[in-house]
């Protein structure tokens, strides 16, 4: 059982789910960003089953989407996002091994970057990019090692549905698109340290091996 961890700036979800003294996720904080744009993370997560984990920075924190087939470059896929929990900013460089227990497995970095908003409202208008989440629709352009150009999240069921909520990531059809869908994801590597998954559990296997 996760012990007790005081978290701030709607990170208390975040805290709840982990024990920092077992994993090596970073416990983190939010994090005020100034004169800069914002970032985002795409990391691949071998946990109980394969998956990316998109992660856009907005008001200090990482707003997090669980994309089991990962953000694709081909403006006809239409892909899955599940929202998972807020995460601290340091969690944008985490690679490693979470041991046992909630997200266990293998993390890398598949992609990294920075975007910014094009979220309007139906009159034109700039509205903040917090507030366009909440409506269920964001437009953003990224700049990032593997993807470029603009995408666009809608959430396509509300948790009030009987469901868990769920929204869809689509590259928007413009320069950047391409046919190429995202890559195997146990053959990716990382765009930090050039690894793949197996070479990070690898690695972690070898420093705690007696």
């Amino acid at each position: 059982m996760a012990r007790k961890h005081e978290a701030r700036d709607g990170l208390s979800e975040y805290a709840r789910k982990r024990d920092f003294s077992k994993t090596p996720e970073p416990e983190g904080e939010a994090a005020r960003g100034k004169g800069r744009e914002p970032v985002f993370v795409v990391q691949i997560h071998d946990a109980s089953t394969v998956h990316f984990d998109f992660r856009l920075e907005v008001d200090g924190v990482l707003k997090s989407w669980a994309v089991p087939k990962g953000p694709s470059g081909d403006a006809h896929d239409k892909r899955l996002a599940m929202p998972t929990e807020d995460h601290p900013m340091a969690y944008a460089d985490f690679e490693g091994v979470i041991g046992e227990g909630y997200g266990a497995g293998t993390v890398i970095v598949w992609d990294s970057g920075t975007y910014r908003s094009l979220a309007t409202d139906r009159h034109h208008h700039e509205v903040p990019f917090a507030e366009a989440l909440e409506h269920g629709h964001v437009s953003f352009w990224m700049e990032g090692t593997k993807l470029r150009g603009g995408y666009a999240l809608t959430r396509i069921r509300r948790p009030q549905d009987g469901d868990r909520e769920a929204w869809l990531l689509v590259k928007e059809n413009d320069g950047h698109a391409s046919a190429h869908s995202t890559t195997e994801p146990t053959r990716a590597r990382s765009a930090l340290s050039g690894r793949t998954l197996k070479q990070v559990a690898d690695e972690a296997a070898e420093q705690t091996s007696p």
